[in-house]
C-alpha cells in the first residue's frame, strides 16, 4: 500500500521563549515491511541527523533568544512524505543494533507487578513464543485496557493502566511488553502511524516488536489495539525500550509560560 503522510506539530507560548531543545523521531526507515519513497522534515532551527542508541534515525534542534526579548513564539515541526508499505511483520535487526537481551529490561513506565506478571505468565509461561500464543496475549490486554481517550497521560505507567482498566495504544502497548518482558520474553515499543479511514484517532500509533529468535534477531510485530500482527496499514517510525525512549518529538525549553499544542496527522493514498 501507497500511502502520503503528513505530520503537522504546532506550538504557540503565553510568554516570550528563551531557549528550547528537541529529538525528533520522525523518519521512517527502509526495511522488508516499508520503502521510504520520499520523506521531509522540518523545524524552526537547522536540523542535525543522527543514529540514536536504539538505531531509529533521530535529528534535534535549537533555538535561543536574547534575554529580554518580548516576542510570543509560534512555531511548528512538520515531517512529510510516501511510504509504500507490505504485510511482512517479520523482521530481522542487523548486527549493528541494540542485543535483544537489553529489551527484556524494565523501565520506568513498563515496570511489572504480580498482575502483568500473571499475565504473561498465563500466556507465554511454558508455550514459547509463536504468533498464535502472542496474539492471544493481544487480545487479553486489548480486553483488559478499553480503549479510551484521554483516561491517561505519557507518564502512566503499564501498571497503573492495567489496574485502571483503560487508555490508548501507548498504554495497551506498555501492558503488552511489561507481559512479555516478565515471562523472559523480549519486546520493544514501536512508534508510528495507522492507516483507517474508519478511525482517524488512531493515525499516529503505537504497537509492539517481540523477539521470537534471539540468536537471529528476529522480531514479530503485533497490534494490540487491533489484535493483529503488522500490516500494510501500518508505518514504522521508531523504536524502543517505552514510548519515553522513542517519542516522535521531545524537549525541554526555558520561558514561554503556558503552551498549547495542537497536533495533526493525515494519512492517505497519494494524489494520482
Amino acid at each position: 500500500m501507497k500511502l502520503s503522510i503528513r505530520h503537522e506539530t504546532h506550538y504557540e507560548y503565553s510568554a516570550p521563549l528563551q531557549y528550547a531543545l528537541q529529538q525528533l523521531c520522525l523518519t521512517p526507515q527502509a526495511n522488508a515491511h516499508q520503502e521510504v519513497q520520499s520523506w521531509h522534515v522540518n523545524a524552526p532551527g537547522r536540523l542535525y541527523a543522527q543514529r540514536d542508541g536504539w538505531g531509529n534515525l533521530a535529528h534535534s534542534w535549537s533555538m535561543a533568544r536574547a534575554r529580554g526579548a518580548r516576542h510570543v513564539y509560534r512555531g511548528s515541526v512538520t515531517a512529510h512524505g510516501i511510504v509504500q508499505t507490505a504485510p511482512a511483520p517479520l523482521l530481522v535487526d542487523d548486527l549493528a543494533a541494540p542485543h535483544p537481551a537489553l529489551y527484556l529490561r524494565a523501565t520506568a513506565l513498563t515496570a511489572t507487578d504480580a498482575a502483568l506478571a500473571e499475565l504473561g505468565r498465563a500466556h507465554l509461561g511454558g508455550r514459547g513464543v509463536g504468533e498464535a500464543a502472542l496474539l492471544a496475549l493481544a487480545a487479553a490486554v486489548a480486553a483488559r485496557i478499553a480503549w479510551r481517550g484521554g483516561a491517561t497521560h505519557v507518564g502512566t505507567t503499564a501498571a497503573e493502566a492495567l489496574a485502571l482498566g483503560a487508555g490508548v495504544c501507548q498504554d495497551q502497548a506498555h501492558v503488552f511488553i511489561a507481559a512479555c518482558r516478565a515471562a523472559g520474553v523480549p519486546a520493544r515499543y514501536v512508534s508510528g502511524y495507522f492507516h483507517s479511514p474508519q478511525a482517524q484517532q488512531l493515525a499516529s500509533h503505537a504497537w509492539a516488536d517481540v523477539c521470537v529468535d534471539v540468536d537471529a534477531r528476529r522480531w514479530l510485530s503485533i497490534d494490540i489495539t487491533h489484535r493483529c500482527t503488522m500490516d500494510e496499514r501500518h508505518v514504522r517510525l521508531a523504536v524502543g525500550p517505552d514510548y519515553a525512549a522513542c517519542a516522535p518529538v521531545r524537549g525541554v525549553r526555558e520561558g514561554g509560560g503556558d503552551e498549547t499544542l495542537r497536533v495533526r496527522v493525515l494519512i492517505s493514498p497519494p494524489e494520482p
